[in-house]
């Protein structure tokens, strides 16, 4: 199955999971994943939360960021892979100069 994020509309989303400012990307959602590319402008950032039913993904495409993972922090930039694990929390957040755009695939986990 191809997905085209190009061909898509960006949804916006305001304050995502209690974060700075808002969120932009272009998804493919069904019953198993979420699939996305999503881009966070300089200041932005997506709230902490944790992922229960769920693990995540997230590689960096372009831009520098930095995500809080449980109680530590890791900075972020092209090429970086971050996954939290189904029971854990991040956040992530642009505190570059360019936006930050990544990858990110959400799994939904039956147990």
């Amino acid at each position: 199955m191809l997905i085209k994020f190009d061909q898509m509309e960006e949804n916006i989303t305001p304050h995502m999971r209690g974060g700075e400012g808002f969120y932009a990307c272009r998804r493919y959602v069904d019953e198993n994943n979420r699939i996305m590319r999503g881009r966070l402008e300089p200041g932005c950032s997506i709230g902490l939360h944790t992922h229960d039913t769920s693990s995540e993904i997230i590689y960096i495409l372009s831009g520098t960021g930095r995500v809080l993972y449980d109680d530590g922090s890791e900075a972020l930039a092209p090429g970086d892979c971050h996954y939290c694990p189904q029971g854990h929390r991040h956040s992530l957040i642009n505190d570059g100069s360019t936006d930050l755009v990544f990858f990110a695939v959400v799994p939904q986990h039956t147990k």
